[in-house]
C-alpha cells in the first residue's frame, strides 16, 4: 500500500462516528421524515400524570423494555460536522442493530470527501463489536477490505478511560439515557402538549448542570448519577438543554439536546418509531474485513 492517509482518515473517523452514531440512539440528532408510533412490546398504561418526575420515570422504564426502534436523527458540532443517522438498533441484550450516518456538512465532511472519496458509511453494532463499512478508496488501500471491526474490549485496552467510555456506550446504549438525564436535571417541568408527526405528546424541559448533577434532588440512584455526570464531563459538557416529547403509551418519540462540548456547540435531536420492530444486524464476510488493531500496527501503533 503506497499511501496511509485513507486508512490513518478512516480509522480516526469511523471511530469517532461509532460514538457518534449511538448518540443517535442516547442522545442524538433527527431527521423529520415520518414514522408510525407502535405499541411493540412495551404498550403503556395512559395513566393519569401526577408530576413530571413520574411521568418521565415511567418513560424511562418503558422505553427501556421496548426492546427496540427505528431511529433518524442529526447532529450539529458547530463547524466540525453535521451528521444524519438513520436506521433501527435493538437494545435488549447489548446493542445490536445498523445505522446509515452521512455526514452532510462541516471539516468533517469535507475531509471524508477528499481522502475517502465518500461521505457516507454503514455502521452495524453488535454485542461484541462495531463495524464500519468505508468506501473503495479505503478499500484499495485495505487489500480490498471494506469494513473495519472494532472489538470493544480492545478499545478498553489501547485507549485506557476513553476506549473504556466508548465500550460502555456500544455496550449499555437506549434511547431513555435522554430521560434518566432530564430527572438528573432536578429542574423538569411540563412544557406542554403537542402533536409529533402525528402522535399526540407531552412535553418535557430542563437544564443539566454538570457540575451539581450528583447534588441534584432526583429519583436516581447515586450510582446512576455518577456514571451520567462521568459520561459528560468526558465529553466535555459543562451544560446541557433537553427536551423531550413523550406518547401516551410512556414511549419517548422526540428528544432535543443543546449543548456546549470541548469541540464546541452541540445541537442533537432525535427522532424513534416503530417500537419492538425485529431487528439483525449480521457479521460482515471475514475475507471482506480489516480488524481495527491491525490496521493500527501499519499506522505505527496509534491514531489521533
Amino acid at each position: 500500500m503506497k499511501s496511509t492517509s485513507a486508512r490513518r482518515v478512516a480509522l480516526t473517523i469511523a471511530l469517532a462516528t461509532a460514538l457518534t452514531g449511538v448518540a443517535a440512539c442516547t442522545s442524538s440528532g433527527g431527521s423529520d421524515a415520518g414514522g408510525k408510533q407502535d405499541d411493540g412490546k412495551a404498550a403503556g398504561r395512559g395513566t393519569t400524570r401526577v408530576s413530571p418526575i413520574a411521568a418521565l420515570r415511567s418513560a424511562e422504564q418503558s422505553t427501556d423494555k421496548a426492546d427496540s426502534a427505528r431511529i433518524e436523527a442529526t447532529t450539529v458540532m458547530g463547524s466540525m460536522m453535521s451528521l444524519k443517522s438513520e436506521g433501527a438498533l435493538a437494545w435488549s441484550d447489548g446493542l445490536n442493530g445498523t445505522l446509515t450516518l452521512t455526514y452532510t456538512g462541516g471539516t468533517v465532511a469535507d475531509t471524508m470527501r477528499k481522502q475517502l472519496g465518500t461521505t457516507s458509511m454503514e455502521a452495524r453494532y453488535l454485542p461484541d463489536a462495531y463495524y464500519a463499512k468505508m468506501g473503495e478508496k479505503f478499500a484499495e488501500q485495505a487489500g480490498g477490505k471494506h469494513w473495519i471491526r472494532y472489538a470493544y474490549d480492545d478499545l478498553e485496552k489501547l485507549a485506557g478511560s476513553s476506549g473504556a467510555y466508548l465500550k460502555d456506550q456500544m455496550q449499555n446504549t437506549t434511547p431513555n439515557q435522554s430521560v434518566k438525564l432530564l430527572l438528573a436535571s432536578g429542574d423538569v417541568k411540563k412544557a406542554g402538549e403537542e402533536t409529533v408527526r402525528g402522535v399526540h405528546t407531552t412535553h418535557y424541559s430542563g437544564t443539566v448542570e454538570v457540575a451539581d448533577l450528583a447534588a441534584k434532588n432526583s429519583s436516581l440512584s447515586a450510582s446512576q448519577l455518577a456514571a451520567l455526570k462521568k459520561q459528560l464531563e468526558q465529553a466535555g459538557v459543562t451544560t446541557e438543554t433537553i427536551d423531550i416529547w413523550v406518547d401516551d403509551q410512556d414511549l419517548l418519540v422526540k428528544k432535543v439536546e443543546k449543548g456546549e462540548t470541548a469541540t464546541g456547540e452541540l445541537t442533537q435531536t432525535a427522532y424513534y418509531s416503530d417500537y419492538g420492530v425485529k431487528v439483525s444486524a449480521q457479521v460482515p464476510p471475514a475475507g471482506d474485513t480489516e480488524d481495527f488493531r491491525a490496521l493500527l500496527r501499519k499506522q505505527g501503533g496509534t491514531t489521533s
